[in-house]
């Protein structure tokens, strides 16, 4: 059987540069004045949100000794996958809108 914390901390690492990330996407938004006109902005403070999520879960996570640690590790890591896919879609956007 695998260790109980085995994925929480690459999460949390993980979801902290992601997290870092965005918010860098989003200040480059407000800066160049773009965020009226797409729904980039949206995008990524959705993913922005659920990688803070995410960290704080697999932290929580790391540093439970209950029963609950497993339990807040698979929240973790579903929280994550929605943020990856959050900036798959924002990627895509960013695609489409360099081709138009």
């Amino acid at each position: 059987m695998a260790d109980r914390n085995d994925k929480a901390p690459h999460i949390l690492n993980t979801s902290a540069n992601l997290l870092g990330i965005c918010f860098l996407v989003l200040t480059s938004l407000k800066v160049l004045k773009l965020n009226e006109t797409t729904f980039i902005d949206e995008c990524t403070a959705v993913a922005t949100i659920l990688f803070m999520a995410a960290s704080m879960m697999s932290f929580l996570s790391i540093r439970s000794v209950t029963k609950r640690s497993a339990h807040y590790e698979n929240i973790a890591d579903i929280i994550f996958l929605s943020g990856l896919a959050c900036l798959f879609i924002t990627i895509m956007m960013v695609t489409l809108n360099i081709i138009k």
